[in-house]
C-alpha cells in the first residue's frame, strides 16, 4: 500500500509494545477493504497517557485501541465514552468522531463471539477469572447474553466490587474455584502469558464444559491443554482479538471487516503479545 497526505492514521496504545499482532491485523483488513489508513503501535507509559491522547487529538488520529494497562485510565482523557463502555468501566477502543475522542468497548463483543460459538450462553453457569478492564467487559457480556456470572480474583474484594457493579451472581477468591459449578470458565488474568503457567490446578472433569483463556501468546495455553485433555471444549484469546477488532473497523469505517482477514494476518505476525490487544 502506498502511503500519502491523505492517509488516514490509527493505532493502539499500550506498555509495554514491542510485540503487538494489532498493526499487521489492521493493516491487511485496510488493504483488503481498500481503505486509505496506516495502524501502528505506540508504546506509552502510564505517566504519559495524557499526553499521547492530547497528542492523538492534536494530530486527528482517527481510532486508537486502548490495551493494557490503560483500559481504564485513558476515561478521564476523553470528549465522552458512550453508556456500553460507561456501564463497563473500561475503554479499549478511541474514536475520533467531528472532533471529538470518544470511547466505547468493543472487548465484549469479542469474547461473546469467540464463546457463542461453542454454545449458546443464555442460562449457562459462568465463571470468570480476574477482576481487571478485560475481566469487566467479559462479565459485562456474560449478563448480557443472561449467563449467571461468577468472579473469582486473587483479591476477593476486588471481584465483589465487580460484581457488585455488573450484576453478577457471586464472587471470591481464586480458591474458591473448588466449589464452583460452572459450564463455563473464562481466564481474564495474565497468567499464562508468554509463560507455562495456568491460573488454576487442572479441572478433573471436563464434560461439556467451554474454558476460554484470553491470553493469545502463546495460542495454546497450558490452561487450554489441561482443560482439553480434561475433555472440556476449549477457545483461544485469538478469536476474541480478532472479533473486538472487526468490530473496532466496522466503528470508524461502517463497513463489515474481512474476518479471514484478520486471522490470517494475526497466524502471519506471530511472536508475542499482551492481552486483547
Amino acid at each position: 500500500m502506498v502511503f500519502s497526505a491523505t492517509t488516514a492514521t490509527c493505532g493502539i496504545v499500550l506498555h509495554p509494545a514491542s510485540h503487538t499482532r494489532s498493526p499487521a491485523m489492521h493493516n491487511a483488513a485496510f488493504e483488503a477493504m481498500g481503505i486509505d489508513a496506516a495502524y501502528t503501535a505506540f508504546d506509552v507509559a502510564p505517566d504519559a497517557l495524557g499526553e499521547a491522547i492530547a497528542g492523538a487529538r492534536a494530530l486527528g488520529i482517527r481510532q486508537l485501541a486502548v490495551s493494557i494497562p490503560h483500559k481504564q485510565a485513558v476515561i478521564p482523557h476523553l470528549d465522552s465514552i458512550d453508556p456500553t463502555a460507561e456501564r463497563i468501566g473500561a475503554v479499549n477502543t478511541v474514536t475520533l468522531q467531528d472532533g471529538r475522542l470518544v470511547g466505547t468497548n468493543t472487548d465484549w463483543i469479542g469474547a461473546m463471539k469467540a464463546l457463542e460459538a461453542e454454545r449458546a450462553l443464555a442460562g449457562a453457569r459462568a465463571v470468570v477469572l480476574g477482576a481487571g478492564g478485560t475481566a469487566r467487559a467479559v462479565v459485562f457480556g456474560l449478563v448480557q447474553r443472561g449467563a449467571s456470572v461468577r468472579v473469582l480474583n486473587r483479591t476477593a474484594a476486588k471481584a465483589e466490587r465487580l460484581a457488585s457493579e455488573l450484576d453478577a451472581s457471586g464472587a471470591g477468591d481464586l480458591a474458591s474455584l473448588g466449589d464452583a459449578e460452572f459450564d463455563i470458565l473464562i481466564n481474564t488474568t495474565s497468567v499464562g502469558l508468554s509463560s507455562d503457567e495456568s491460573p488454576i490446578a487442572p479441572l478433573q472433569h471436563g464434560g461439556d464444559r467451554v474454558v476460554m483463556d484470553v491470553v493469545y501468546q502463546p495460542e495454546q495455553t497450558r490452561l487450554l491443554r489441561e482443560s482439553r485433555q480434561a475433555g472440556a471444549r476449549t477457545v483461544g484469546g485469538k478469536w476474541m482479538l480478532i472479533h473486538q477488532a472487526a468490530e473496532q473497523i466496522r466503528i470508524w469505517t461502517g463497513r463489515a471487516a474481512p474476518v479471514d482477514v484478520l486471522a490470517d494476518a494475526f497466524d502471519r505476525a506471530g511472536g508475542d503479545d499482551s492481552l486483547s490487544g
